[in-house]
């Protein structure tokens, strides 16, 4: 098998598990998004409880994405770190602090207000910066002779500031479909609410994001990203529209069944018109696929490392979310 191949094979694959990772880490980031939201013991115990068996496990597929990076496209691994350094550090200070305030609060009740602000904000920071990278990288990153060229705040741009907000209103979005499909009684009513105004959310911050690549956000990396809204691109940004509507509507019809799948299958339809303006670069818009790969030893040494461990990998993955498959009991916190 070729080089090319190979690069492009492993490609998939970390797209692949970039997907699965947003829609996974993605509902139980906006649970604890709207855990701020709510002071109701009888809301946050049923809340921590539709996550408790699931979260650790998801951010095993954002270890998956950083190991297959390094391994496969170090290039791409370096740039990107060099790029976005403090957010990747915000990001792992917002997954630590919220990981040890969901054990803590438990265990401290005298000062649990402080644990259930660290796993709110925690939750918060880690979906921003996220968002914001994701607009960043659409903004193009520039890089010279393989390094990156920018400043440390290069990503502090009002159009990635703005892509952060949004995908913090789209995970408390799948967290609250999350919510209906794993709690009952008050809290699912609860968060049925949220569904709807999350949802109005996105929309209305979709508008502002355009507003501002388009005037005092005006990049060549914008501009080259607008060019290349192919089919691809189109389709995925219609199905996601559409999805968003249909959640709307069936939230209202109490469909509770079909929410969070639709809530999947908007992140699916946006991940795929993102992946349409970017295709083929790893950093937009310098290093493509075959530019940044491995050697060809590497990548085929990867292939077999990545056959074991990724079925691995799906399987607990799948044998949880079956385990623990079901409502939630509806309790109380003290």
């Amino acid at each position: 098998m070729e080089i090319f191949s190979l690069a492009h094979l492993w490609a998939g694959i970390i797209a692949v598990a970039i997907l699965v990772y947003v829609l996974l880490d993605g509902f139980d980031l906006g649970v604890g998004i709207l855990f701020g939201m709510t002071r109701d013991g009888a809301k946050r115990g049923p809340m921590m409880a539709a996550i408790a068996p699931f979260w650790d496990g998801n951010e095993t597929w954002l270890v998956v994405i950083g190991a297959s990076l390094f391994a496969a496209f170090p290039a791409v691994y370096a740039v990107f770190l060099s790029a976005f350094y403090l957010p990747v550090l915000l990001l792992l200070v917002g997954l630590i602090f919220r990981g040890v305030a969901f054990e803590f609060r438990y265990r401290s009740e005298r000062i649990r207000g402080v644990w259930d602000f660290g796993f709110a904000a925690g939750s918060t920071l880690a979906a921003f910066v996220q968002g914001a990278a994701v607009g960043a990288m659409m903004r193009g990153i520039p890089v010279e002779d393989g390094q990156f060229a920018g400043t440390s705040l290069e990503w502090l741009h009002p159009f990635p500031v703005l892509t952060g907000i949004g995908l913090v209103l789209g995970y408390a979005l799948l967290g609250a479909c999350w919510l209906v499909l794993k709690t009952e009684g008050a809290v699912a009513d609860w968060a049925r609410d949220m569904v709807f105004w999350m949802a109005i959310g996105v929309l209305a911050i979709v508008g502002p994001a355009i507003v501002a690549a388009l005037t005092v956000d005006m990049s060549p990396g914008l501009t080259q990203a607008a060019a290349r809204f192919g089919m691809l691109s189109s389709l995925g940004a219609a199905v996601g529209f559409y999805a968003l509507l249909l959640l709307v509507a069936c939230a209202r019809l109490r469909l509770d069944g079909i929410l969070y799948p639709l809530g999947a299958l908007f992140f699916a339809a946006t991940f795929v018109a993102l992946a349409g303006m970017m295709w083929p670069y790893m950093i937009p818009y310098t290093l493509t696929i075959r530019d940044a790969a491995a050697p060809e030893a590497s990548l085929r040494f990867m292939l077999f490392a990545g056959v074991v461990v990724l079925p691995v990998v799906a399987i607990y993955t799948i044998g949880v979310y079956w385990l623990f498959r079901g409502k939630v009991a509806s309790t109380e916190e003290p």
